[in-house]
């Protein structure tokens, strides 16, 4: 791991987590080599990060969003940054919450839209050159929104885009789906049918440009289409 040099800045503390051991080691040999940023541990699960951020207090967590069995990366993110411990209650600790930088191989508008809502700092991909990581490992530890360049683009372009015209029992039932509940559920509570409920989604999600029940509601946060 890089030692500061003496009288340096203290370097960045980083944990990695990512479910591939040939990647995560990657990352390892990778971030070894980079000026002011430390490796303090590695995590292969959502659960093993949590404890080890309690433990170790990085500044940065490294979180790549698919993370196989158990929690995703999605969750962790919200979990590291809201202070929760692993079963996702809030914790009485006073310690400083670290700050997430995804790096993963996704960028739908979805995926982008559901790891800004659950707290991350910076959104990049595993394509991007060793500089632009070191970089945005640095602008997160110092709180500094960091975006990958296609992932800033659709960003971009999210915000330009117009509303989705949803119509009134559409926003109804996404108001539902908003609190958990399941297709049957939300029939009930609307007087509808299940299969009205159905055919309702898949407009819903033909007009947000998502193909999951997660993503139109992370959609419809964003764009603000939620009471």
């Amino acid at each position: 791991m890089t030692e500061p040099a003496a009288g340096g800045p203290t370097p960045v503390r980083i944990l990695v987590c990512d479910d591939h051991v040939v990647v995560r080691a990657g990352l390892l040999a990778l971030l070894d080599s980079a000026p002011g940023i430390e490796v303090v541990g590695e995590a292969g699960t959502g659960e093993e990060a949590l404890a080890l951020s309690a433990r170790l207090a990085p500044d940065v967590v490294l979180m790549d969003l698919q993370l196989g069995a158990g929690i995703d990366g999605v969750e962790t993110t919200r979990r590291l940054t809201t202070g929760a411990g692993t079963t996702g209650a809030p914790t009485t600790g006073t310690g400083r919450s670290p700050h997430v930088l995804v790096l993963t191989t996704y960028d739908t508008d979805a995926d982008i839209t559901r790891a800004i809502e659950a707290g991350a700092t910076g959104y990049l991909l595993k394509a991007e050159r060793p500089e632009e990581l070191f970089a945005a490992i640095h602008a997160a530890a110092q709180g500094r929104t960091a975006l990958s360049g296609p992932v800033a683009g659709r960003v971009m372009a999210n915000l330009r885009r117009p509303r989705p015209a949803l119509t009134d029992r559409e926003r109804d039932i996404l108001a539902q789906l908003a609190t958990g509940l399941g297709n049957r559920e939300i029939a009930r509570a609307l007087f509808i049918s299940e299969a009205t409920v159905k055919t309702h989604l898949r407009r819903i999600y033909d007009k947000l440009g998502v193909d999951t029940r997660a993503g139109a509601v992370a959609v419809a946060k964003e764009q603000r289409l939620l009471p």
